[in-house]
Formats: C-alpha cells, sequence, structure tokens
C-alpha cells in the first residue's frame, strides 16, 4: 500500500479531526498519518518518506486583504508540496483552500466572483479528462460537495482542466508530473459535510438562518467525490509496487 500524508490547514480541532477521518475512509488508508500545518512547519524530508499527500480545506482565503505571518508560512510550505508534485517527487491531492494556493503559485488567478454556497453541485468531467486515471472513470458528470468564497478564475497556463462547471468553471486540474487540485471536497459524505457546518455557522459560507433547509438539501445529495480519492490512493498503490524498494 501507498505511504500517504493528510496535511491539515484548519484551526478548529473538531473540524481537523473529522476531516482526518474522512480523508482516511475516502482513501482507504486507516493508518493514515497526519502533519497539522498550523502547529509545525513542513519538515523537507515529507517528500521522501511518502508517496503522496492531501491537503484539506481551511478558513483562509487566498485573496485575503491581510494575511498574517502564520497563513504566509502556511502557504509557502504548500507551495513548495505543490512544486514537488508538479516535478514528479511525489503526488498530490489539493483541495479547497489549497487549489488557491497552487493556482497563484502556477501564474494562474484567484477571485471571489466564482464563489459557490454550501450544497451539493454537478460537475461536467472534461474530453481532456478521458485518460485520467483518478477523473476519468466519473465521466461525463459527478455530483460533488462544495463551499467556497473564492476560486480560481480560469486555469492555471499549462495545466490540465479535469472539471467544471457554470458557476466555477475551474473545478479540479492536473499539473505537471503530480499534482491534483478540486474546488471541491471530494473527502466527506453528506453527513460528514452536516457536521462540518457546524463549526461554520456563522463565518459566511451559508445564512445561518436556513442552517436546517441547507443541512437537509446536503443530506439528501448523493456525492461521488469520495471515488476520486480512491482512485488516487490505487494508482499511487499501483505506482509504488512498480518501482524499485528505496
Amino acid at each position: 500500500m501507498a505511504s500517504i500524508l493528510y496535511v491539515c490547514v484548519r484551526p478548529e480541532q473538531g473540524a481537523a479531526d473529522a476531516e482526518h477521518r474522512s480523508f482516511r475512509r475516502a482513501l482507504g488508508v486507516p493508518g493514515l498519518d497526519r502533519w497539522d500545518l498550523l502547529d509545525r512547519p513542513l519538515d523537507e524530508s515529507v517528500t521522501n518518506r511518502y508517496d503522496g499527500v492531501v491537503i484539506g480545506g481551511s478558513p483562509f482565503n487566498v485573496v485575503a486583504e491581510e494575511r498574517d505571518d502564520l497563513q504566509r508560512r502556511v502557504e509557502n510550505n504548500l507551495e513548495a508540496l505543490a512544486q514537488d508534485a508538479v516535478d514528479g517527487r511525489l503526488s498530490a491531492m489539493f483541495t479547497c483552500y489549497s487549489i488557491g494556493v497552487a493556482t497563484r503559485m502556477l501564474g494562474g488567478t484567484v477571485g471571489t466572483a466564482v464563489s459557490e454556497s454550501t450544497r451539493a453541485t454537478s460537475i461536467h468531467i472534461t474530453a481532456a479528462a478521458a485518460d485520467d486515471p483518478v477523473f476519468g472513470p466519473s465521466a461525463p458528470s459527478m455530483t460533488v460537495l462544495t463551499a467556497h468564497k473564492e476560486g480560481s478564475i480560469e486555469p492555471p497556463p499549462g495545466t490540465v482542466l479535469l472539471a467544471t462547471n457554470e458557476d466555477c468553471p475551474v473545478q479540479a486540474y492536473r499539473a505537471g508530473a503530480g499534482l491534483y487540485a478540486t474546488q471541491f471536497h471530494p473527502e466527506v459524505t453528506p453527513q460528514d459535510f452536516v457536521d462540518r457546518m457546524a463549526y461554520y455557522r456563522t463565518t459566511g459560507y451559508f445564512d445561518p438562518h436556513e442552517y436546517d433547509l441547507t443541512a437537509e438539501r446536503v443530506l439528501a445529495s448523493a456525492p461521488t467525490g469520495t471515488d476520486l480519492l480512491r482512485r488516487f490512493a490505487e494508482t499511487l498503490t499501483e505506482r509504488a509496487a512498480a518501482r524499485p524498494a528505496r
């Protein structure tokens, strides 16, 4: 089995713990290692110790006018991981907030015009994703769960657009040898998402007066994003089995 690291960038401990469980279940990795990036800078040896990393969401925003030293350090660490993935030193799945970090690093533009409220939404798998081992099998479309205040305005130069929809044209892309980035949350079940909503009830991702209605709609959905993470882990395992022992 491939060695995969979950990188956490959430300050809310309960939400962070739940996200870790969600990734662990979706990846099918019972002993998924965890690195809390807000507590300690990323060790450069991570690239040598893991076949892949998955980065969770965060209330941070790339477009924030004021970013404190902690957020800047976190983003510098994430950019280093993204570059390692682009260069093929490991594989990575950047999700939600971290797609903005990757987009900016790759020369793209992040803005608030393509935000999405807390909900289930349908995304179209592009023709360019037909041969992609992670996204291709989900064609022609899939349902995912999303909630974000910013997004990529267009795919960064040199990347492959994998998924799109009308409200947020850049739902997912691939860059270089091993970087995947998704605007949506591939790790969650509907119940996971509703549980997470409790931590962000008054932070602008949905109308707090419509909490029950929003939760009801999410619970009625049938997202298939976890299929992507399962395939991501399977791809890493196949690669790890094929290469010479370290």
